[in-house]
Formats: C-alpha cells, structure tokens, sequence
C-alpha cells in the first residue's frame, strides 16, 4: 500500500494538487476502493499493472500525471451489477470531486474526467495521445500470454458470478465483440505493434470457447 500511496501522491503533486493534507487520506481511500471484497479483476493489481505501463511509455503522453491520475480513478467506482457505463460516469464524477478539493484546476479535472470516460468504449480520437496511452494500458491484459489472459477471463466471470451463465456468456461475447470490432485495439504505436496481434488471437479464443455449443 505504501509503494501505491507514494504513486498517487506523487501524480496528484504532478498534476497540480494544492491541499497537501489532504493527499494521503484521498489515496488511502482509493486504495480501499480497489480493494473491495467484490473484485477479483479490477483489484489493486490491475491499478499498478496500469500505472506501470503509463510510467513505461509516459513520455509518449502530453500531460502524464494526468494521465495518472485517471488511471486511479477508471475504476475507483466498480459494482459488477451496474448498467452501462455507470462505473465509469461515477468513477468520473469521483474524480472531479476529489480533485476539486485538492486544488487541481479546472482545466486538469475537466481532463482527467475525460480520460476515465473514454475507458468505457476505449474509442479514442486520432491524435489523442493521453487518451490513447490510458486506454491501452488498460487493455493490455488482452494481450497477454494466453494462460495469463485466461486468468483474467475467469477473474472477470467470478466478478459477475450473480448472473446466469448463459446470460454471461452472452453478455460477454457482446463485450469482446464490440472490441474486437474496433479498428485497432492499440493506438500508441510501440505498443499496437508488439499488442495488436496476440490481444486479437487471445479474443477470438474466448469468443469461439463462449460461442460454441453446448
């Protein structure tokens, strides 16, 4: 929690954060956010998985605390039963009320309530670069070696264990469907080319194994 804490103080500092009292109690509630019993995919684990990739490659994004700092908030708000995109609204109107508080300015919230808000359909803008980095540290499960991706998946499936397993399967097929109709599922070049390929053959496996009958 510590190593987190010191990341989070460390961008919202970055960022523009005024109210240095408060830096730490607003981080420790974050972390207490991932944490919740109810995730099993969207823990801890994913935040720094996310952090390390915007970190990697930060020099590819205009404003990287910010960048950041939206990537503690794209899923500070995370109920498996909620419709749509309500997370991500949620987790976005989080964000503006706590960083209001630290000082940020207006112009930082605005964006940084952008960037959580494009984690929910990852449909990023051409010459976006900051919003391209967060999306695709996001996504970078999808490609990843497929005894990791499938970890994901069943981490993902014990998430939504209140819901049918036909309706799940459905539902989820409808997910990767919608990603893997987007025209690229990576946008910061280094990382589209090492990513696109196996992301894409790791997508089409669960598809065909939530598909096939019986």
């Amino acid at each position: 929690m510590a190593e987190l804490l010191d990341r989070w103080r460390a961008a919202a500092r970055g960022a523009g954060a005024t109210r240095e009292t408060d830096l730490t109690g607003t981080g420790e509630d974050l972390v207490r956010r991932w944490r919740e019993p109810h995730r099993h995919y969207h823990t801890c684990d994913h935040l720094r998985a996310v952090l390390d990739v915007v970190d990697r490659y930060a020099d590819l994004a205009g404003r990287p605390d910010l960048v950041r700092l939206a990537a503690w908030y794209h899923d500070a708000v995370y109920d498996p039963r909620a419709a749509g995109d309500a997370n991500e609204r949620d987790s976005a109107a989080l964000a503006v009320r706590v960083l209001t508080g630290l000082g940020l300015s207006g112009a930082a919230v605005d964006e940084v309530r952008r960037l959580v808000l494009l984690t929910a359909g990852h449909v990023v803008g051409p010459g976006d670069a900051d919003g391209a980095l967060l999306c695709d540290a996001d996504l970078a499960v999808l490609a990843a070696a497929p005894p990791v991706y499938d970890r994901y998946a069943a981490a993902i499936r014990r998430e939504y264990a209140h819901v049918p397993d036909a309706d799940f399967r459905a539902g989820r097929a409808r997910v990767l469907t919608a990603l893997l109709a987007l025209p690229a599922l990576f946008r910061t070049p280094p990382l589209a080319a090492r990513w696109e390929r196996p992301a894409r053959a790791n997508l089409h496996r669960e598809l065909a194994a939530l598909t096939a009958p019986g």
